[in-house]
Formats: structure tokens, C-alpha cells, sequence
């Protein structure tokens, strides 16, 4: 995923043996022999070994922080880190590495610390804490907790706070760089437009001659555009309104910046902040919310074209779902492999988009349009967040668990926690952010309300149209 995004492992890091700036040579080496070299240039193997996990830890997460924050790409450099020990972690390239240090990151290098409430890697500061004071770790004072007993997350939250977690098991990928490879001007859409917006809005508070995007919704609009321009002259680029590599990068620079995210006290980056309309690819034997949202614009569209055969929205990606995928690319002159890539993805999200504005207000009997193709998450606004605030409100009424909302069109924090509700009630996934599957299940409810079908929430679920065709919800 591109942009914000969960961190992942790295497969290989790029090292440059020297400071940025300085010619040196570029080494890759795989993300647990970096940390390997790392630990075994930093600490003692004769340490207790808590000590040295919670050091190992450390390492983790504050090489995780700059790859996560794509801290020297975005400076333009053609590295993940260097080894100049007075900005990054100290690394030998070819030195010999400690048996035990070797088998504890073997255990642990797909690990890193992170606040809770966070998604980015911890900035783990630490210093030797004799020679070198520093606000994070004492690498010695470590030593002598380990010694007192202190377990690797005790010794972590004594000089990090105690709101500091580790991340278990996380998946090794192959990282490429987040530019998504062609510049975003008018007329693109998606999880970079989505991004840059709302990057470029926290920016704002800093620099306020940028002016706010009022829609976060993944369109490159007016707006966008002017604010795109505004950054451009704040910093000195070329104010041509269009996001290229240039400007990208410029942009997650000062992202970082303001939002101090290689800083032990950063702002930090929220869950709600994660893009989450469409990943790299999506393919038979799938499950989950990406896929919901593929079934959904499938089964749209195949109301409106006899060639797609209909599918349920059950987040299963079956032999039914490839098919009509096959079918989509078979009818929109794509190579027919039944793999949701980006071209596949953006064609069917633009057909679908030219349905539903093509639809009658009378469509149904009690109007309620249909998805309006964009996740709404914390921070969204304009009148489709109202429409699904009036809702919530109605259903309300009714079974009196969801609490009444003020229908100012802003997702705010009642607004998310008023969803969470709904989902639960309606046996989704309590995420907070309203995709396909859960607008069109506030809708189904909505009008058969009005309509005068049910009169209690318990008889909600015959009618929420999961799973079943567009008259029946999509």
C-alpha cells in the first residue's frame, strides 16, 4: 500500500557507509543481517539477555522509523540508512556477528515498538547512557534493570513511557518506494489523492497560506490543485499544481516534519490516517473488506451490464468473483487474468461512478443514493457524512442504542463511534469508517424505516441487503 500505510518488514535495506552527504559506497543486505551487524556493534553479548532484547528491540524500530517515514528517499537519496553513528545506528559492513545476538534477532526481527494508538515504528532513540545522555534508552542502564529483573517491554516503557507496545509478527515484504509512479494531477483519484490531501491539510496548521482541502475524498479537485500550488511556492518548487516525484517527496518531508515523526515525542500517525481503498492486488482465495468492496462495485455495475455476472458481497474472493472479474476485463479490453490490479480497479471504480450518477432520484421509492465510491473515515465531510449521520439518527429512533448525532456533516469522533455501533449491530466489521458494504446496510435499514417495514432493530437483518443484489442492497 502506498502512502500511510501498516509497516511492514523489509526484505533488504540499502546502507550508504558514510554520511548522506559524503561519496561512499551503497550496500543491501537483508533487514535481519542489518540488525545483526547493528546489535553486534552496539552491545556486549555477555549482557543478560533481556537486556539485550530490549536493546535489539530498539535497533528495530529506529531503522523501521526511517524506512517507514522514507526518510532519506524523500531527501533524495538513493538509500534506506547510513552508518554514520552521529544520525543513524552504527554498521560494520563484513564484521563478524555474535552467536546469541544472531539467535535472539532471528526471534524477534519481525517485531518493533510502537506508541498504542500509533502506526509508525517508534523513533527508539538510545545512547550508551555513560559516555552519551540521551532522552531514550540507556543502553548500560538496561543492563542494570535486566539485572533487577526488568523483562525487555519493562525496561522498554521505563525510558519510553508506559504507552509503548510491541508489534508481533509483522509481514516481511518487499518495500518499494511510495511514489505511486506517475505524477497526480486533475482528473486522478484514489488512495495517493487521498493522501496527499490529507497530508497536505496537517501541513497546513503549520504553514497556514495552504489552504484546507474541505473534502477528503481521493479526487483531485480545485481544491487540491490550489493547495498542491500553494505548497509548491511555500517551498520553493515549481507551482504547476501537479504532484510529481518531486513534490511527493517534498510533501512527506515536511509531513514528517510537523508531524515530528522521527522524534521520541511525535505527533504520530493514527489508524484513521491509513489509506485503505485498494492494496496492490486482489486475487482468488482473498478475504476480507478490500475484497466486500470489489464484490460491491461488481455487483453495481453488472445491473447496468448484462456482460458481468453478478456476484454476493461476502468478502470471499471465489471462482464467482474471478469470473466476474474476468468478465469486467474481458468487457473493458484488459488482459483477462481475474487478478484485481490498479488498471483493473480504477476502470471499474470509474464505470461504476458513471452508473450511479446516472440514476434518477426516484430510483428507489424512498431515495437513498447509492455508495459515492470513497471510503468515509474521521476526518471526512460534505453531504454524504450528513446523509449517514441522518441515518444513524433514524435508526436511533428505533433501537436507542446509537446515540443522536449532530448532522453537520463532519466524521468526527461520535460520528465513528456511532458506526462502530451500527456495525456491530449489523454483524460487520467494527471499523469505524463506512465503506460499500456498511453504507449500503444504513441505507437498506434507513428506508425500510421509512417505508414502514420494521419498527425495532432486531429486524433489521433481513433487510440489510448483505450479500445480495443491488434492489436487495449490493
Amino acid at each position: 500500500m502506498n502512502g500511510a500505510r501498516i509497516p511492514v518488514i523489509p526484505e533488504t535495506v540499502t546502507v550508504h557507509l558514510g554520511r548522506p552527504e559524503a561519496e561512499a559506497r551503497n550496500v543491501t543486505v537483508s533487514f535481519a543481517d542489518y540488525i545483526k551487524n547493528v546489535a553486534s556493534s552496539e552491545i556486549y553479548p555477555t549482557w543478560p539477555e533481556n537486556a539485550l532484547l530490549a536493546n535489539i528491540y530498539a535497533q528495530i524500530s529506529f531503522a523501521l522509523n526511517r524506512i517507514y517515514t522514507e526518510y532519506y528517499p524523500s531527501r533524495g537519496y538513493d538509500f534506506d540508512l547510513t552508518n554514520s553513528t552521529s544520525i543513524d545506528q552504527s554498521f560494520v559492513y563484513g564484521r563478524d556477528i555474535f552467536e546469541n545476538v544472531s539467535r535472539l534477532v532471528d526471534g524477534v526481527f519481525n517485531s518493533y515498538v510502537r506508541r498504542r494508538g500509533e502506526i509508525q515504528p517508534l523513533f527508539a532513540l538510545y545512547c550508551d547512557g555513560i559516555e552519551v545522555q540521551c532522552g531514550g534508552l540507556s543502553q548500560w542502564g538496561s543492563v542494570e534493570l535486566a539485572r533487577a529483573g526488568f523483562s525487555p517491554i519493562e525496561i522498554l516503557r521505563y525510558y519510553y513511557g508506559e504507552d509503548v507496545e510491541i508489534v508481533s509478527d509483522v509481514p516481511v515484504e518487499g518495500v518499494r518506494e511510495s511514489y505511486p509512479g506517475e505524477p497526480l494531477g486533475a482528473e486522478s483519484f484514489g488512495d495517493d489523492v487521498y493522501l496527499i490531501q490529507a497530508r497536505l491539510n496537517r501541513i497546513s496548521k503549520n504553514y497556514p497560506g495552504i489552504p484546507k482541502i474541505s473534502r477528503l475524498d481521493g479526487v483531485y479537485n480545485a481544491e487540491t490543485v490550489d493547495a498542491v500550488e500553494a505548497f509548491q511556492r511555500q517551498f520553493g518548487l515549481e507551482a504547476d499544481g501537479i504532484v510529481g516525484r518531486g513534490t511527493w517527496y517534498a510533501i512527506a518531508r515536511i509531513y514528517a516534519a510537523v508531524k515530528r515523526l522521527s522524534d521520541l515525542n511525535a505527533e504520530g500517525v493514527p489508524p484513521e490516517d491509513v489509506t485503505v481503498l485498494f492494496g496492490d492486488r486482489l486475487y482468488e482465495g482473498l478475504r476480507g473488506n478490500e475484497v466486500r468492496e470489489l464484490q460491491y462495485f461488481l455487483a453495481f455495475v453488472s445491473r447496468f451490464d448484462e456482460t458481468v455476472r453478478p456476484v454476493e458481497t461476502d468478502g470471499i474472493f471465489g471462482p464467482v468473483t474471478r469470473g466476474a472479474v474476468e468478465d469486467f476485463q474481458r468487457d473493458a479490453g484488459l488482459a483477462v487474468t481475474g487478478v484485481v490490479d490498479r488498471a483493473t480497479w480504477e476502470l471499474l471504480y470509474r464505470r461504476y461512478m458513471i452508473y450511479r450518477d446516472s440514476l434518477p432520484p426516484d430510483y428507489f421509492p424512498v431515495y437513498t443514493p447509492p455508495y459515492p465510491g470513497t471510503v468515509l473515515r474521521r476526518g471526512s465531510r460534505g453531504e454524504d457524512v450528513r446523509l449517514v449521520q441522518s441515518w444513524l439518527n433514524r435508526i436511533g429512533q428505533v433501537g436507542g442504542r446509537i446515540p443522536p448525532l449532530t448532522e453537520d456533516g463532519i466524521f468526527g469522533a461520535k460520528t465513528e463511534e456511532a458506526v462502530r455501533i451500527w456495525q456491530r449491530i449489523a454483524g460487520l466489521d467494527p471499523t469505524g469508517a463506512v465503506a460499500s458494504f456498511t453504507w449500503e446496510s444504513l441505507s437498506n435499514a434507513y428506508r425500510a424505516l421509512e417505508e414502514g417495514e420494521y419498527g425495532a432493530e432486531t429486524q433489521f437483518a433481513g433487510v440489510l441487503g448483505l450479500g445480495q443484489g443491488l434492489d436487495g442492497g449490493a
